[in-house]
């Protein structure tokens, strides 16, 4: 029996030491109440500040849904804020630049996710199992010489 209260008191202490170790940590905000992160995709760089409010998003001085006007890139920015269901509960301030519009909504959404881990740091689970700290690392891949493109070979002539 004493055996079994000590095996259980051991499973008690590694689920407290995951608990505790996202509850000390520290949210990382400024004077003015925001969190910062960087985020990246490709060749495009966000800088992504959040703080409390309606839930308005602006990006480049332009809001998101006149900056990204196709659906999927809007669906692609709002995640985070869906999983961790904070959805309206904060405003975004982001630049970004580099590559295209696809690369671009990615590192918001990188941003964003890791912005709000500053925020508050007990979404960083929620956030992590899903995948949107980690950095998408895929990108073009460069052209060689005497290649066409990357790995396209010039068309071979017989004659």
């Amino acid at each position: 029996m004493a055996e079994q209260t000590l095996t259980s008191l051991d499973q008690l202490g590694d689920a407290g030491a995951a608990e505790t170790s996202a509850a000390t940590a520290q949210p990382k905000r400024d004077e003015h109440g925001r969190s910062y992160a960087t985020g990246r995709r490709k060749e495009s760089i966000a800088r992504v500040w959040i703080k409390p409010g309606t839930g308005q998003i602006t990006v480049n001085g332009k809001p998101a849904d006149v900056y990204f006007a196709r659906p999927v890139l809007q669906m692609l920015i709002a995640q985070p804020f869906l999983v961790c269901s904070r959805d309206g509960q904060f405003d975004v301030f982001c630049t970004v630049s580099g590559g295209g519009l696809s690369g671009q909504a990615g590192a918001v959404r990188h941003g964003i996710s890791r912005a709000l881990t500053f925020f508050e740091p007990e979404l960083r689970p929620v956030l992590k199992q899903v995948g949107f700290l980690t950095r998408d690392s895929r990108a073009v891949e460069r052209k060689k010489y005497g290649r066409a493109k990357a790995r396209r070979s010039f068309q071979f002539s017989k004659r």
